[in-house]
């Protein structure tokens, strides 16, 4: 069994692809320093799988314990979720954005380079791409400057895998991946933000829910359909989905090149209103929400061609924008 360590292996994504790898046989080892997800996620991962992972406590930062953990595990690849995500925050506080996201990644090359790890897998974000002047958006679609630091952390993650790879041998793939929605179908793991929520589908969970009293639709002024943005919804189990796939590839050395890059996507933009009229469709419920100022750092409109991971990596989402925010519901409900 090839072990795989997963970073941010607590998190939203991280703990749905997890889940995957443990189904696809694989023996995963997890880092997380809970700053944002909670250690009650490993007993969930373990009551869907039946198997519990491998565990470490350790902020990625600490160049010294990340050290320490190479030495004393010996792994055949890498996922790398652990990072800061809030675009607003990263806004208000950039240094800490740049020294979380950047540093982390840092001292994770340099133990791959160090004990002969030669398989990486990177969690990007289609910011990257920064405001497109062309859309949809393929993986040729020149890069802007990022909207957000936020943003920016992850074009630059890029160009540190690149070098690294070109440098010293290496093999990794950087999913651009556009909204992640949705739950695992047990409802016993999904998205559980502390604070207030950044993202739309859990502030309209917890508006639902009677958590929030209200949702705020940031922006109706946008030159769109009914003048809210819009962005390509997919559900966090295909998008787990597409990292095992992309791992399997770098392991069966069918990858065209030391760093490729991949749109995993949906290629269909919903504003943010229809995204309330499909929750409200799928779950019954009726959303109270007021339209407010637009948000410092967000973008219009964004939606993928995922065309080259559809016929390279042989992935394609199975499930609908109404399942996704149904499974979201879900998880939801068993919070309350």
């Amino acid at each position: 069994m090839k072990k795989i360590l997963v970073t941010g292996g607590l998190g939203f994504i991280g703990s749905h692809t997890v889940v995957e790898l443990q189904k696809n046989g694989y023996n995963v080892v997890i880092i997380d320093n809970l700053s944002n997800s909670t250690l009650s996620v490993l007993d969930n991962i373990t009551s869907i799988t039946g198997t519990k992972p491998e565990f470490h406590n350790i902020d990625l930062h600490n160049k010294k314990a990340v050290q320490s953990f190479f030495k004393q595990n010996n792994i055949n690849g890498i996922i790398h979720f652990a990072a800061y995500k809030a675009v607003g925050e990263s806004m208000d506080n950039p240094l800490a954005y740049y020294e979380n996201n950047l540093g982390s990644l840092v001292y994770l090359l340099q133990e791959m380079k160090e004990h002969k790890i030669d398989h990486f897998i990177f969690s990007s974000s289609c910011m990257a791409y920064g405001t497109p002047e062309k859309l949809p958006i393929t993986e040729k679609t020149p890069t802007n400057k990022a909207a957000s630091v936020y943003a920016n952390t992850k074009q630059i993650g890029e160009e540190i895998i690149q070098d690294s790879c070109k440098a010293y041998n290496k093999n990794a793939i950087a999913l651009r991946y556009f909204n992640p929605i949705g739950a695992h179908e047990s409802a016993k793991i999904g998205e559980l933000p502390n604070g207030v929520p950044q993202n739309l589908v859990p502030f309209i969970t917890q508006t639902a829910a009677g958590i929030r009293e209200q949702l705020l639709v940031f922006g109706n002024d946008y030159d769109t359909i009914d003048g809210t943005a819009i962005r390509d919804y997919i559900h966090v189990v295909d998008l787990a989905n597409a990292h095992i796939v992309a791992l399997e590839r770098l392991f069966n050395k069918k990858n065209k090149a030391n760093f490729e890059l991949f749109n995993i996507g949906t290629g269909k933009g919903s504003t943010v209103l229809e995204v309330i009229e499909a929750f409200e469709k799928a779950t019954g419920k009726t959303l109270n929400y007021k339209i407010t100022e637009r948000r410092s750092g967000d973008i219009q409109e964004i939606y993928a061609d995922p065309t080259l991971a559809n016929n390279e990596l042989k992935w394609k989402p199975e499930k609908s924008l109404e399942q996704a925010l149904f499974d979201a519901w879900q998880w939801q409900k068993k919070q309350s």
